[in-house]
């Protein structure tokens, strides 16, 4: 079971990821209580606090995790806790499931041929389409809880 200070770091790594997709990028703790404070409508923040979340030192509470995850838009589960999907089943419940067997991918021609061209591109512009697909990536998964609680 992770720490808190270790659930605090993640957080900070949550934020700082969704602070850099977002249309007006903001990388400094008074940019995001500039920010921040323009659109949440209970208790401002201060610049420290900004800088211990960005930091890892604290996490806000769950009204400002909503402010913030609506302002990026972001899950405010993902943001919270780092997945969109239900928390797994605590341990003892586990061990009662049956194993499930993940089956194995088997890549389709298009797939081939995809990777192929990905493949003859210059290292530029390889990473490139890799950024852009970790994004997407990165997108499904922070909006596909918020889908089915919506």
């Amino acid at each position: 079971m992770p720490s808190p200070q270790d659930d605090k770091k993640e957080f900070s790594l949550r934020l700082k990821q969704a602070l850099k997709r977002s249309p007006k990028k903001i990388s400094t703790p008074t940019e995001l209580e500039v920010e921040f404070n323009l659109r949440h409508k209970g208790d401002s923040i201060s610049q420290q606090a900004a800088q211990k979340w960005m930091s890892g030192l604290a996490r806000p509470t769950p009204d400002k995790i909503e402010t913030l995850a609506e302002w990026l838009n972001v899950s405010a589960r993902w943001l919270r806790y780092g997945f969109a999907e239900d928390r797994p089943a605590p341990i003892a419940e586990r061990k009662h499931q049956p194993k499930k067997s993940v089956p194995a991918i088997q890549p389709t021609e298009d797939d081939l041929k995809l990777l192929a061209r990905l493949r003859s591109l210059g290292e530029h512009r390889r990473n490139l389409v890799i950024e852009i697909l970790e994004q997407f990536s990165l997108e499904q998964e922070m909006w596909s809880d918020y889908s089915r609680d919506n």
